[in-house]
Formats: C-alpha cells, sequence, structure tokens
C-alpha cells in the first residue's frame, strides 16, 4: 500500500495537497508563498517515534538548518518537533539536550520552537520539559489537547509562567478515564479553553477548523474587545485554504502548520488510525479549494 501511495498520481496528489514537499527547500517555498498571502508558518519536518540517538541529533540538526534557513529567508515562521522524534523514547536526558539547543539557537535569532504534544503518555513530560526550557532559554511553548480532563489545570500552569499555547482538540486516541469521549464535550471544554488562553495576556494559538467554534471566538473577541493580533488561529496546510484567506481579509493572525519530509505515508495514515473521523474529515476537504 505504501509502494502504491507513494508512487500512484494519487498518492501523489494526496501528500502534495497536504505535506509540502519532500525536502526543506520545497517546505521554505511553501511557507514563502503563504507568508506571501499574509499567513505565518510553523514547520514541521515530519518523523517520530526515533530510536537511536544517532537518528535523533540527525534530526536535530536538521532543525538547526531550519531555524537557520527561517533567519536567512527571512520568514515570518518558527518550528514545531516532537520530543520522541528527538530520541525521548531512546534517552530523556539527551532528547532534552537536543531541543534545548534548539530553543537557545531560537533564542539568539528572535525565533520559536513549540514542543509538539504526543499522546497521554507524555504529556507530563512534555509540559514538564517545556517548562525547564522557557525558564532557561525563553522562546518555548507547547501544545494543549482540549479532550483531556487535565487540560484545564495544565493551562492555568503553564500561563502562570506566560509560556505560549497552541490549542487544538486532540488527536490520539484515549480511554474516557483520561479524556472525554464525547465530541459535544470536548467541543464545549475547546471552547472554555480557549476563551482563557485568549484573555490570558499570552499570545497563544487556537487551532481547529471547526467554523462553528471560529465564529464563537471571533465574537467573543469582538465582545471582549480584544485586538486581533492577541492571538491567532491555526490550521494544517491544505486545509480549509479558502477559510485561511477569509481570516486573513478579515484581518485576523492566521498561522499554517506545514509538515514536510519523506515519512509522509507513515505519518498520514497514524493520523488517520488515529481518529478514523479524520478519513471523512481528509477526504471532504480534498477536494475542497
Amino acid at each position: 500500500m505504501r509502494s502504491f501511495s507513494e508512487s500512484s498520481p494519487i498518492g501523489k496528489r494526496m501528500s502534495s495537497r497536504f505535506v509540502a514537499g519532500m525536502t526543506l527547500d520545497e517546505a521554505l517555498h511553501a511557507s514563502d508563498e503563504l507568508n506571501r498571502q499574509g499567513m505565518a508558518v510553523t514547520l514541521d519536518a515530519l518523523g517520530e517515534s526515533v530510536l537511536s540517538e544517532e537518528h535523533a541529533r540527525r534530526t536535530g540538526k536538521l532543525y538547526a538548518q531550519m531555524l537557520e534557513a527561517i533567519a536567512l529567508r527571512g520568514l515570518n515562521a518558527n518550528v514545531s518537533l516532537k520530543l520522541t522524534q528527538m530520541g525521548m523514547d531512546v534517552d530523556p536526558l539527551m532528547a532534552e539536550e537536543v531541543v534545548g539547543e534548539l530553543v537557545e539557537q531560537a533564542s539568539h535569532i528572535d525565533n520559536f520552537v513549540r514542543l509538539d504534544m504526543e499522546g497521554s503518555g507524555y504529556t507530563e513530560a512534555t509540559v514538564a520539559m517545556t517548562e525547564r526550557l522557557h525558564a532557561k532559554f525563553g522562546p518555548a511553548g507547547t501544545v494543549m489537547q482540549a479532550y483531556l480532563y487535565r487540560t484545564e489545570q495544565d493551562i492555568e500552569r503553564l500561563l502562570g509562567q506566560g509560556i505560549r499555547i497552541r490549542l487544538c482538540k486532540g488527536a490520539y486516541k484515549e480511554p474516557a478515564s483520561l479524556a472525554f469521549p464525547d465530541k459535544i464535550d470536548v467541543d464545549g471544554n475547546y471552547v472554555k479553553l480557549a476563551k482563557r488562553c485568549m484573555t490570558s495576556g499570552v499570545f497563544c494559538g487556537m487551532a481547529t477548523h471547526d467554523e462553528k467554534i471560529i465564529e464563537e471566538l471571533k465574537r467573543f473577541a469582538t465582545e471582549k474587545k480584544l485586538p486581533k493580533n492577541a492571538f491567532e488561529f491555526q490550521m494544517l496546510y491544505g486545509v480549509r485554504r479558502d477559510l485561511q484567506r477569509a481570516l486573513v481579509k478579515q484581518g485576523w493572525g492566521v498561522r499554517v502548520y506545514v509538515p514536510f519530509g519523506p515519512e509522509w505515508y507513515p505519518y498520514f495514515m497514524r493520523r488517520l488510525a488515529e481518529r478514523p473521523a479524520n478519513v471523512l474529515f481528509l477526504a471532504k476537504n480534498f477536494f475542497r479549494n
């Protein structure tokens, strides 16, 4: 299936729609085009669950190149990474060393590193590492998943330290003992937590393609007289490009998550496996401009 997908016209079209190429140069070109459309970017080199120190350090060097390229090109972009991509499962101290070097590099060039959130088994470790790196270097933030019960407390914990948050709903399969099982409850918690982030004074990203939620947050921002640059909306590369452009036209900040790299097929299939509802969502958006 992987061989067919990577060689077939349909597979190539799908990867080009949702993944900004196989190389850093291709991702930088896509980022430059998004910047010209008035959108900021988060670059993500695809990969996770690294099982060797050599692989982890090689990925760290790629991210260092990404930060350097962003600075040289003057792009409005930052980077996102996964801790398992940096060797968290091999040696947590080594992973923190690799990520710390990147956050320190970002601090010297006025940039920012986002530690992506993975399954609930990594939640506390990711939050704690973000806190340490933010305290030591400054420009480190993380991701909060609204479907986890613990997220409200985690958000208060992070906002109290001035740490930037990307708020998403959550895509990993989690038990009902840890996460809201029903979509209506996840949506309700997302809106509540988003409003808390928006009024915190900390610049946060509202990562959603849900138009009803976006409209609710826009109304809330207007009612509270929040500046449009007090937060930003964040969306995936290739998904609801029409909505991304509309928000920019209305004066709202939009950041597009731009993944790239040859590991697009495993990444894509894992996203579908984590939440089968994503199959219909991506299928609908595959033909939507």
